[in-house]
C-alpha cells in the first residue's frame, strides 16, 4: 500500500523543508525538524509512549516507544529520534513488540501493583499499556524500591512505590513552572523521584499547584483525600452543610463521565450535589462577582490615590505561594482581597447564618475546586476571619466525580437543576469567565471601567486578554487616563513578567497572575488527560469554550449588575472596601523561608493545627 500523506505544519516561517520516510509502508512528508512519534502520528500510525508529554518530557527514558529503522543496529526511541530523508521505519515487528514488553514488564517488576486500591484505578497510562501489550505475568520478580509516603502536606501525597521514575513531574515542575522543588535523587536502582535531602513537598517551596499530578502518568502524586470528612459532615444531622464550585468545575466534571474534553455540565453537577445531601449549592461565581467588587475598587483607590502599583490579582493560591517564596518584595503589590470562595465561607459564616438564623460554628463549607492549592490556602491561619475557618473542606474535581459515583448517581442521565437561588444565588458572566486566564481581569475591566468612565458600556468582551498566549498586554483609556495591564500564566510566566517590571522594562497598574497554564481550567485537581489526548488538543482552549459559552449566555455580565450583591452590601457590608468588607474578606500575606529550620516549621504547623513531622 502506497498512501502519500502532506501536512503544512503549525511552525514559525514561511519556508519548512521537508522529507520523505516511509512509515509501515506509508510514506509520509514531514518537517524535517520532526520526530518519527510526529511524523507516525501524521501518517495515522499510533505508537505508545510512557514517559513522553508533549512540550514537557521528551527523553526517551522509558523505551516504550521503540521502532525498527532499516539498517539502523539497535531500536531507536521514536519520541527524540529525528527523521531523515529516506527512512524506512517499522513500528510493529516482533522485534518491537517484544522488546516494548519486555521494558514494560521491567517497569511493573518494581512497581507497587495493587491496582485495585489505586487511586488511578482505570484511568492509569500504565495499566492502559499493560493491557495493550497483553501482560499477564512478571519474569523479572525481585527486591522492589522502598516504599515512602510522604502526606504531609495539606495538599498533595508522594508514593514512593508507585512512581516509575518517568520525569514527567520533574521537567513540569522545572521547565514549565520553574520551580523545581523535584528531581532523581540517588543512583542505579536507588533512584528516586523526590525533594532534595529526603525533605517532605511540606518543607521546600512547593506551591501545591499540582501541575506534577496532572503530569503522572500513574498514582505515584495525588491530592490529599477529604471524601469521608465530607460524607462524614453530610451525614450529620446537627451540621448544615453548604457546597460551593468553581466556574473551572463545570469545564472539567464531565470528563470524569467519559464526557469530551470542555463539554459543560452545569447543571448535571447541581442536580448531583443536591441528591449527594447537601443543604445548600452554590455557586463561587457568587464570590467572584464580590472579589471584582473588593478588587476593582481597590484598584481605582490605589490608582486615583498614588497607592502601591502595579496592583496583582490575588484569587491563586499557587500564584500566592510562588509569590511569598520567591518575590516577597512584590507582596505589598498582591491585591489584599481573599480568593472567591474564601470570601463565600466568610459570607456564609456571617451574613448568611445571621439571616438563615443558624450558629455559624454548626456551618461546615465545602469548596469543590480545580485547585490542589486552594487545599493548603483554607488551612491559613488567617482565614477565619468570623472566628471560624472559612472554608472546612476542599475538594478536587476529581475527588467530587468519585463522590457521584460511590454514590450510584448516574451522572449523565440527570436533568439539569438550578443553583439555590436565595441569598447567595445569583451571578454574571463576569464571574464565570475568572476560571480562564485572563478571565478576572476582563471581569475587573468590565466593572472598572464602567465606574471610571460613569456610564454603560454595550461591548462587554475584552478579546485583547484572553487566549492561551504566555503573556498578554494591552492599553485602555479609562476614565481619561491611560491603563496598562497584563496578563500572565504558569508560574514560569509569572517569573518572566515580574522581572521585567523589576527591571524597569515594563510598567503596568493592573497584573493578572494564575498559577497554573491556562488558569483554573487546567489546575492540579481537574480530570487526567492521558498524553496521548494531549497530543492532539489544547485542554486549555476547550475548556475556556465552556465558561465563555456560559458567559455568553447569561441575561447580566457584569459583576456590579448582581442585585444580590447589591442586597449583600446595602444590608451587611455597606460598600466596597468598607471596614466590614476588610474584617471579612481581605487578608494578608507574608514572606516564607525556601528551606525554613526545623524550629520554623514546627511554629507553622501549630498554627494550623496540622501534625508537624519533626515531632
Amino acid at each position: 500500500m502506497k498512501l502519500k500523506i502532506s501536512v503544512t505544519p503549525l511552525r514559525r516561517g514561511t519556508k519548512v523543508d521537508k522529507v520523505t520516510l516511509t512509515i509501515d509502508n506509508i510514506k509520509v512528508e514531514v518537517p524535517k525538524d520532526y520526530t518519527i512519534l510526529e511524523a507516525a502520528k501524521l501518517a495515522g500510525i499510533d505508537i505508545p509512549t510512557l514517559c513522553f508529554l508533549k512540550g514537557i518530557n521528551e527523553v526517551g527514558a522509558c523505551r516504550v516507544c521503540l521502532v525498527e529503522i532499516e539498517g539502523a543496529r539497535t531500536l531507536q526511541a521514536s519520541c527524540v529520534h529525528p527523521v531523515s530523508e529516506g527512512m524506512v521505519v517499522k513500528t510493529n515487528s516482533k522485534k518491537v513488540r517484544d522488546a516494548r514488553k519486555s521494558n514494560v514488564e521491567l517497569i511493573l517488576s518494581n512497581h507497587n501493583r495493587e491496582c485495585l486500591i489505586c487511586d488511578r484505578n482505570k484511568n492509569c497510562e500504565l495499566q492502559s499499556l499493560s493491557e495493550e501489550l497483553g501482560i499477564r505475568e512478571i519474569p523479572f520478580e525481585g527486591i522492589k524500591t522502598e516504599a515512602i509516603i510522604d502526606d504531609q502536606s495539606f495538599s498533595i501525597v508522594r508514593d514512593q512505590s508507585k512512581c516509575i521514575l518517568c520525569g514527567r513531574c520533574v521537567n513540569v515542575c522545572r521547565n514549565i513552572q520553574k520551580i523545581g522543588i523535584l528531581d532523581f535523587v540517588n543512583r542505579g536502582f536507588d533512584t528516586q523521584v523526590a525533594p532534595a535531602f529526603g525533605k517532605s513537598m511540606a518543607d521546600v517551596p512547593c506551591i501545591y499547584c499540582g501541575q506534577c499530578i496532572v503530569a503522572c502518568p500513574v498514582g505515584a502524586l495525588k491530592e490529599k483525600d477529604d471524601i469521608e470528612k465530607v460524607w462524614d459532615a453530610i451525614e450529620n444531622p446537627d451540621v448544615h452543610v453548604v457546597v460551593q464550585t468553581a466556574p473551572a468545575v463545570r469545564a472539567g466534571l464531565g470528563e470524569c463521565f467519559e464526557l469530551p474534553i470542555g463539554t459543560r455540565v452545569t447543571g448535571k453537577m447541581v442536580a448531583a450535589l443536591k441528591r449527594m445531601g447537601f443543604d445548600r449549592v452554590y455557586d463561587t461565581n457568587f464570590a467572584a462577582d464580590l472579589t471584582i467588587m473588593e478588587e476593582g475598587h481597590e484598584l481605582i483607590d490605589r490608582v486615583q490615590n498614588g497607592g502601591k502599583l502595579p496592583m496583582i490579582t490575588s484569587c491563586s493560591p499557587g500564584w500566592i505561594r510562588y509569590c511569598e517564596f520567591n518575590y516577597p518584595d512584590f507582596l505589598e503589590n498582591l491585591s489584599t482581597c481573599k480568593s472567591p470562595h474564601q470570601m463565600m465561607g466568610a459570607i456564609i459564616k456571617s451574613y448568611y447564618a445571621q439571616k438563615k438564623g443558624i450558629d455559624p460554628k454548626n456551618i461546615f463549607v465545602v469548596s469543590i475546586m480545580p485547585c490542589t492549592s486552594k487545599k493548603t490556602e483554607c488551612q491559613r491561619p488567617e482565614m477565619n476571619s468570623t472566628g471560624y475557618r472559612d472554608v472546612d473542606a476542599v475538594l478536587t474535581t476529581r475527588e467530587l466525580g468519585k463522590m457521584i459515583k460511590q454514590a450510584r448517581i448516574k451522572f449523565l442521565e440527570l436533568e439539569d437543576e438550578q443553583f439555590d437561588q436565595d441569598l447567595l444565588g445569583e451571578y454574571t458572566g463576569a464571574g464565570v469567565i475568572f476560571g480562564a486566564t485572563g478571565g478576572v481581569m476582563e471581569a475587573a475591566l468590565r466593572t472598572v471601567a464602567e465606574v471610571l468612565e460613569g456610564k454603560v458600556f454595550e461591548e462587554v468582551e475584552y478579546t485583547a486578554i484572553r487566549g492561551v498566549e504566555d503573556i498578554k498586554e494591552a492599553t485602555l483609556t479609562l476614565g481619561g487616563m491611560e491603563v496598562k495591564i497584563a496578563v500572565a500564566h504558569g508560574t514560569a510566566n509569572a517569573g518572566k513578567l515580574l522581572e521585567m517590571v523589576k527591571l524597569g522594562e515594563k510598567q503596568y497598574h493592573f497584573i493578572e497572575i494564575m498559577g497554573c497554564s491556562g488558569g483554573c481550567v487546567t489546575g492540579g485537581g481537574q480530570p487526567h488527560v492521558s498524553a496521548k489526548t494531549l497530543m492532539n488538543v489544547d485542554v486549555r482552549a476547550e475548556r475556556a469554550k465552556a465558561l465563555y459559552e456560559e458567559d455568553r449566555i447569561l441575561p447580566i455580565r457584569k459583576s456590579h449588575e448582581n442585585l444580590q450583591i447589591k442586597k449583600l452590601y446595602e444590608d451587611f457590608l455597606e460598600k466596597p472596601n468598607s471596614h466590614k468588607a476588610h474584617e471579612l474578606l481581605h487578608t494578608h500575606y507574608k514572606a516564607r523561608e525556601k528551606f525554613p529550620t526545623t524550629e520554623a516549621c514546627c511554629q507553622e504547623e501549630a498554627a494550623t493545627t496540622k501534625d508537624c513531622m519533626f515531632e
